[in-house]
């Protein structure tokens, strides 16, 4: 697979930005109040090295197996008992808005790239991810609904 100029800047950028939202996602699931929150970061953390783990595949030289990421699975849950006081509720919402932002970042990010790729398996792995990513946002943004955060 030979990669033009632009398409491997795109992957290094993709690259980036996968490994810093591992890198919230794990530091997040450990600052969050809620354990509902906890699993859903750690969960969605682990669906992001999984598109780490596919854009170095690319990028080295591979053909992307593209599979489904892990997900967050189940009801939302509804965690407004578990808020026991305001503070709590406040710094669970900041990392949920922090990382909404993120993920419309990210999304954003394969949108573009993917117009830039011209061969037909990179486009529909990159289309992939995106998707994923829209799946993300949708997750957090239903938790914060669900909380009384959004």
């Amino acid at each position: 697979m030979n990669l033009t100029q632009k398409e491997t800047a795109f992957l290094n950028d993709f690259k980036t930005q996968e490994q810093l939202c591992i890198d919230k996602y794990t530091k997040y699931s450990t600052e969050a109040c809620s354990s509902c929150l906890k699993n859903l970061f750690s969960t969605l953390a682990k669906a992001e090295q999984t598109h780490l783990d596919t854009i170095n595949q690319i990028l080295g030289g591979t053909a992307p197996q593209v599979k489904a990421a892990p997900s967050a699975t189940g009801a939302v849950c509804n965690d407004n008992a578990c808020y026991c006081d305001s503070q709590s509720q406040k710094i669970d919402k900041m990392l949920c808005q922090d990382m909404l932002a993120m993920e419309k970042h990210v999304s954003g990010v394969y949108n573009t790239g993917v117009f830039e790729f011209s061969d037909p398996l990179l486009r529909d792995a990159l289309s992939h991810i995106q998707k994923e990513e829209q799946n993300h946002g949708e997750q957090l943004y239903s938790y914060m609904a669900a909380n009384g955060m959004y």
